[in-house]
This record gives C-alpha cells, sequence and structure tokens, in this order.
C-alpha cells in the first residue's frame, strides 16, 4: 500500500509540474517575424544618377509598389528596416541593404548586407556611403532627406506590455577575414579603420511616459543583447536572455548601457511628433513595460561604418516566456 502510495504522489507530482514545464518553453513569435512575405517597392531613381529603377524591400504583406512613395508598415507589420527611400535636394536615391534571401524550398529568411552605396552622377562616383542592413520594431520616416541624426529618421519601438524570459531567433552569419573597418559618409573621402566589426542583436524593454510639453522619458525595465563576432552555419532557435532591471554590471550587456540624450532613439509623441526618448534610469526588476525595442543589424551600430560583406541572415524571431 504504501508502495502505490508513493508511485501515485509521484505521478501526480510530475503531472503539476507539466503545465509550468510548458509554459517555460512557449515562444511567441512576431508577426512576418518567419519572413516569408514581403513589400516589393520599385523606386525610379533621379536622371542625374542614372534615373535607374531600384527595388527596396520591407517586411509585410506579398505585394508589389510601383512609384517614388513614402512607405508606411503596412499589413500590422511591426518591422522597419534601413531601406530607405531619400530625396535630397530633389534628388531620388533608393538604398537596399535588407532582402529576402532563399534558406530552403520556398522558405525565406532575411538577408542584412554591409556594402557601399555608390552615387554616380554624370558617369563618375561622387559618393559613396557605407550601409549596414537593419531591421527594427517600429517605422523608418520617409523621405529621407539628409544624413544628418540617422536616429531621427527612425520611430523605434512598438507598445509592448508582457515579460518574455528571451529573445529567441535562428541565424547565420557570413563574416569577412579582416580586421578592419571602412567609414564613407559620402561628404568627405573613405577612411580604413582599425578594428574588427561585428553584427549585433539587441532588445531593450521599456516604461514609457510623457511630460506636459510632449517630451518623452523612459527607464529601462529590461536588456538582452549579443555580438556575432565570426562567421557561422545556421543556428536554430537561439536564445537571448533578458536581464531585468539594473544591467549596467552585467558583463555580456555592458556595451548597452542607458540611452540619453547624445544617442537617444526617437519615437512619435500623442501629438504624432518625433521626439527622443530619453532614458532616466534603470527600472524596478518587477516594473511592466510600455515598450519593447528590437535591433538586428549587419554592422556594430556606428552610423556610415562598417565592413563589406558582412552579411547577417535571420529567421523566426520571437519571445520566449
Amino acid at each position: 500500500m504504501k508502495i502505490k502510495t508513493i508511485i501515485l504522489c509521484s505521478i501526480i507530482s510530475a503531472l503539476t509540474l507539466l503545465p509550468s514545464a510548458a509554459r517555460a518553453q512557449k515562444i511567441e513569435y512576431l508577426k512576418y517575424g518567419d519572413f516569408n512575405n514581403w513589400v516589393t517597392r520599385i523606386i525610379k531613381e533621379s536622371g542625374i544618377i542614372g534615373g535607374h529603377e531600384k527595388k527596396v524591400y520591407e517586411i509585410g504583406p506579398s505585394t508589389t509598389i510601383t512609384g517614388n512613395k513614402a512607405y508606411i508598415n503596412m499589413g500590422g507589420s511591426p518591422w522597419g528596416t534601413s531601406n530607405v527611400y531619400a530625396k535630397v535636394m530633389l534628388v531620388v536615391k533608393a538604398s537596399n541593404a535588407v532582402e529576402p534571401c532563399v534558406r530552403s524550398g520556398k522558405n525565406l529568411c532575411a538577408k542584412l548586407c554591409t556594402k557601399l552605396e555608390k552615387v554616380k552622377a554624370l558617369g563618375t562616383i561622387d559618393m559613396e556611403v557605407m550601409v549596414a542592413g537593419s531591421i527594427f520594431l517600429g517605422q523608418m520616416i520617409e523621405p529621407v532627406t539628409s544624413t544628418k541624426n540617422p536616429y531621427s529618421k527612425m520611430d523605434m519601438g512598438v507598445p509592448y506590455t508582457k515579460r518574455p524570459k528571451s529573445l529567441v531567433l535562428d541565424y547565420r552569419v557570413d563574416m569577412p577575414s579582416t580586421n578592419t573597418r571602412t567609414k564613407a559618409t559620402g561628404l568627405s573621402a573613405k577612411k580604413t579603420l582599425q578594428g574588427r566589426d561585428h553584427a549585433v542583436v539587441f532588445v531593450y524593454l521599456q516604461r514609457r511616459w510623457e511630460d506636459a510639453k510632449g517630451n518623452i522619458h523612459a527607464k529601462r525595465v529590461a536588456t538582452g543583447g549579443h555580438k556575432f563576432t565570426s562567421a557561422s552555419k545556421w543556428v536554430n532557435g537561439y536564445k537571448i536572455p533578458l536581464v531585468y532591471g539594473d544591467a549596467s554590471s552585467h558583463p555580456d550587456l555592458k556595451w548597452l548601457g542607458l540611452r540619453g540624450k547624445s544617442n537617444a532613439y526617437y519615437a512619435r509623441n500623442s501629438k504624432n511628433k518625433l521626439k527622443p526618448v530619453i532614458e532616466e534610469g534603470w527600472d524596478d526588476p518587477n516594473a511592466t513595460p510600455t515598450h519593447v525595442v528590437v535591433m538586428i543589424s549587419s554592422g556594430a551600430g556606428e552610423p556610415f561604418v562598417g565592413t563589406e560583406g558582412l552579411n547577417l541572415y535571420v529567421d523566426n524571431v520571437g519571445f520566449e516566456f
């Protein structure tokens, strides 16, 4: 009788544990985070730089848009990209460093490229700009009219109130065997910089609020991130843990400090005006966030700096609970 009781208790205990184990492994994939659907934009560049038609891709429902039109996220897609339609001093230029890529069969992924965009006028190269392919949760504001303060052209982050354990994704990396980077802003001659570049992914949970003047403030609820420093084949279901509360002393997250006035991301306030999001400090580990920021890039984050041929492929992006 005693043995039967012990066995019965063991079974009950095991059954009791099953729901929590299942919950711990639950993954909620982000909309369009399988990257099997893309918007194809056909943009005609100005005649002075060749007048070519250029394909520019966005993450959203499968459709094609022809014409030089500012893009607004379609189909409820939360994704913005570094691909842009620019119109500087009436000259139209398109840039594309994020594109669909066949992973297997009909399954697509996102390919984020680092490359030099060359602008030719009247048959000569007038300028070169280094572009790192990036995807993020938010919206690129078009048309882009200058290279000044790139973050001010992005509405970064989307509303989000959940508390996941980690960000999950599949990835692959092409990493050139070089320890130099190129800086090319288009405004001066390109320069060679020492130091190896790397691809990155990071996620912030923020609790935002707006003051009476429409300025946006935030506290950082949670932080996670990873640097891709070497070439790799596909890695599936890679988990990037989120650290809640103060992450300033975490050895792997010191590069993801608070973003203040000098490096703030931007977002739209209640009056639909873009404002810098000033992080005032680290929040309580038990705080409920209001927004999530996710950035995935084939460059380390410094504008107009990168290594040609550094490509990051991503697929199946979601949150684990």
